[in-house]
């Protein structure tokens, strides 16, 4: 056998990519709210639980996004703490890494959350559930997993696994920060924020602080707890935690799916 495939084998069998596995999980994460949750919303992450109240529901949702930046955060930090390592991975392996990780997201959610626990369904209005739930998972569960491990195999032409460069830590990094940026602005433009009041607020006070900001109410569910509204020209959602508000989007806070809220 060629000594640099033996070098090579050696290497990658010694460096896993761990922060392109967790990178790309949260990735995954982002995906799946943003795009199932916010552009589609085919579905909540509790949709099967309670799911005719929105407000619970959107909630949760808000949680689940905090959760992905927790994991994204781990990731970052592990990426850049590898700075540290004598040998290090190269990027061709981070990123196979990140497509593991990403597939392996979707893998985890189709039998945990889908199938195990049936909190939710990848299209809850859908007569065959279960067709969409296996489509989900062998385009974006099989597939980058697949293609990452082809990736992620060693090469006749690379004799060990060279220190990632900053460059593809910087661009890896602009990748991720880029997906929890669209988990907090929606991808679509949207002249609505929509507040979330701690439970038990009531409306009359609800609507005080709506006032109190210049917010122009547009819809409020059963409790009026849970509002959309449109910020007057300049004005800054942060004002609305000073008044009751807990969660609003567009504030820098993982709650991103408030926007784009179907009634």
């Amino acid at each position: 056998m060629n000594p640099g495939r033996i070098v090579a084998i050696t290497a990658s069998r010694r460096y896993h990519p761990w922060p392109g596995y967790v990178l790309g999980f949260a990735l995954g994460g982002f995906f799946d709210g943003i795009l199932l949750h916010q552009i589609l919303q085919w579905h909540h992450l509790l949709s099967a639980i309670n799911g005719d109240d929105i407000r619970f529901q959107v909630a949760v949702d808000g949680y689940f996004h905090a959760l992905m930046y927790v994991i994204a955060a781990v990731g970052l930090w592990m990426l850049w703490a590898s700075r540290r390592n004598a040998v290090g991975i190269s990027g061709r392996l981070l990123f196979a890494g990140i497509l593991i990780g990403f597939g392996a997201w979707h893998m985890v959610d189709a039998a945990l959350s889908h199938w195990l626990l049936g909190i939710h369904r990848i299209r809850m209005d859908s007569s065959s559930p279960l067709f969409w739930d296996l489509l989900w998972l062998g385009l974006f569960g099989l597939v980058p997993v697949i293609l990452g491990w082809i990736m992620g195999g060693p090469r006749d032409d690379e004799a060990a696994t060279g220190r990632s460069s900053a460059a593809t830590r910087a661009l890896v990094t602009v990748l991720v920060l880029s997906g929890g940026a669209f988990g907090i602005w929606p991808l679509k433009s949207s002249e609505f924020t929509t507040v979330l009041f701690a439970p038990g607020t009531g409306q009359d006070r609800v609507v005080r602080s709506l006032a109190a900001v210049d917010a122009q109410l547009v819809w409020t569910d059963s409790s009026g707890e849970l509002a959309v509204v449109r910020l007057a020209d300049g004005r800054s959602g942060w004002r609305l935690f000073k008044h009751g508000a807990i969660l609003v989007t567009g504030a820098g806070l993982p709650a991103g799916c408030f926007n784009n809220l179907r009634t």
